[in-house]
């Protein structure tokens, strides 16, 4: 894609997705995230568990300090409500990069 997408998998305790959705759409290099509406919408889904997955659209897979903030937020605003953030993954162009595969969650 030309633009990032963050979607997000929410999961029960059983790892099975109940709900995929794309939360939200931005320009070239960012978008804008709400950890408050990501965990909303885990709420609303009954999940105990959820996995965020993002592009960049330069092709490059390494995160961000925004995406490292964001992930720490996210983790945090999670684990207050007993639903875990069981991992982070940005696609890039034939690669990817994965918060749980670099002991970052």
């Amino acid at each position: 894609l030309k633009h990032e997408e963050v979607h997000a998998l929410y999961l029960d305790s059983k790892n099975h997705i109940l709900k995929e959705e794309k939360l939200f759409t931005g320009t070239v290099n960012t978008s804008a995230v709400y950890p408050r509406e990501v965990i909303k919408k885990a709420l609303d889904a009954g999940a105990t568990s959820l996995v965020l997955v993002h592009n960049h659209p330069s092709g490059d897979p390494s995160p961000s300090v925004d995406d490292i903030k964001l992930t720490a937020s996210i983790a945090a605003a999670a684990k207050q409500l007993d639903i875990d953030l069981y991992d982070h993954i940005i696609i890039g162009d034939g690669f990817h990069y994965s918060f749980k595969d670099h002991n970052q969650l």
